[in-house]
């Protein structure tokens, strides 16, 4: 029995490697002016090629989906990708922005620095061992588990001036450790 080939711009589910061929030759056709699309919105052509190509191996892998107008659509799908990949870019803006200058400096950190802060490390993890049980827990529950202290409070029969409480001497107790000198933290501005 004779298959019909795929009508022109459309994706036929029951002839997978016909459907494939189609799909290839007309996202090759497309490539330049996707690319050229891309490139107009991210400001690069290398990262144009690069999204055009990730968008090519998103639709190799997945099962092909019937269109009207294949063209018109991995058009659409790369206009798509383009402004996902300047959300993800304003993303990591955002992020690096908020950084204080200090931070920014430190991703090469300095052996000194990287001694230091496991220094620093070490102390608070000394403060915290050396609290009463219920203040330790309450600490924990708050700042690694990230409960409120109204929940703390309901789960340990607390009342939350009580949680509130604990927390501010645990917290005490971790700056008082980072104040105490040591013979293994140097000063910070040491050369």
């Amino acid at each position: 029995m004779n298959a019909l080939p795929p009508e022109p711009g459309k994706l036929d589910h029951h002839d997978p490697l016909g459907s494939r061929a189609h799909f290839l030759q007309v996202f090759l056709s497309q490539r330049s002016q996707m690319e050229a699309l891309v490139s107009r919105r991210v400001g690069c052509r290398a990262t144009a090629a690069d999204l055009v190509q990730d968008l090519f191996l998103r639709f190799w892998r997945r099962p092909l989906v019937q269109v009207e107008e294949l063209s018109t659509y991995l058009l659409r799908c790369a206009a798509n990708i383009a402004i996902d990949h300047l959300r993800s870019e304003g993303a990591r803006v955002r992020v690096s922005a908020g950084w204080v200058p200090e931070q920014q400096d430190q991703h090469g950190l300095e052996p000194q620095a990287v001694l230091e802060a496991g220094n620093d490390l070490r102390h608070v993890e000394a403060a915290l061992r050396n609290l009463p049980q219920r203040t330790r827990q309450i600490f924990l529950l708050n700042r690694i588990h990230g409960r409120k202290y109204a929940e703390i409070a309901k789960a340990m029969d607390l009342s939350q001036s009580a949680v509130e409480k604990h927390m501010m001497r645990a917290l005490e107790a971790c700056k008082a450790s980072l104040r105490e000198p040591s013979t293994t933290r140097t000063p910070r501005n040491a050369p």
